[in-house]
């Protein structure tokens, strides 16, 4: 399977609580929901329905799977939510167990196994597995080169620190830019994918 990540990410790298006050203050995180001055309904809300339409399956941390678990089943009847309610999902966590998936098909990964199972996943045949939000998730991956396509939607604001999507470590890992589309609102949608180094 391919592993795609689709993150709204500030201008600093900033991932942290894009869509609410409440959603993550982790840090003392002051700026929740500050990519909805920059939401553009065709280019920024297309960017996360082709996911969704492309998604064969999705891969989601805690934090974000309990978030989109208490939202999208109440949705029902919109196609976008539709999707996401019918698409297989995979939760990675230390802290939940099976019988507290009350999202119809999730399927939970442990924690201290997920390098390992979703190596397997992405070794299987065929298929498009779509991170959303998990920012630890999706920083794990990056480091352990698992990732196979970014699809980052980059909203014209610094804010200041916050969580973000890309290792520290030092290590390097090389892209090559397939396509940006630009919203009205000056928001980017850009998709990299993986190459070889130069």
């Amino acid at each position: 399977m391919r592993i795609i990540i689709t993150a709204f990410i500030s201008l600093d790298g900033v991932v942290q609580a894009p869509g609410g006050a409440e959603e993550d203050t982790d840090g003392g995180f002051a700026h929740g929901g500050w990519t909805h001055p920059y939401f553009d309904p065709e280019v920024v809300g297309g960017a996360f329905d082709a996911a969704a339409r492309e998604a064969d399956a999705l891969l989601f941390g805690r934090r974000t799977w309990q978030a989109m678990a208490g939202a999208w089943p109440e949705q029902a009847g919109d196609p976008f939510a539709d999707r996401m309610n019918s698409l297989p999902k995979y939760v990675v966590s230390r802290t939940l167990t099976d019988d507290s998936l009350t999202w119809h098909n999730t399927t939970r990964i442990a924690g201290d196994e997920a390098v390992a199972h979703l190596r397997e996943l992405r070794e299987s045949d065929g298929g498009t597995l779509v991170v959303m939000g998990s920012s630890s998730l999706a920083r794990t991956l990056l480091a352990e080169g698992l990732v196979d396509e970014l699809r980052l939607i980059v909203m014209p604001v610094v804010l200041g620190g916050g969580k973000s999507i890309f290792p520290d470590d030092g290590s390097r890992t090389a892209f090559e830019l397939v396509s940006t589309t630009t919203a009205p609102t000056g928001a980017q949608v850009c998709v990299y994918r993986t190459a070889a180094e130069a």
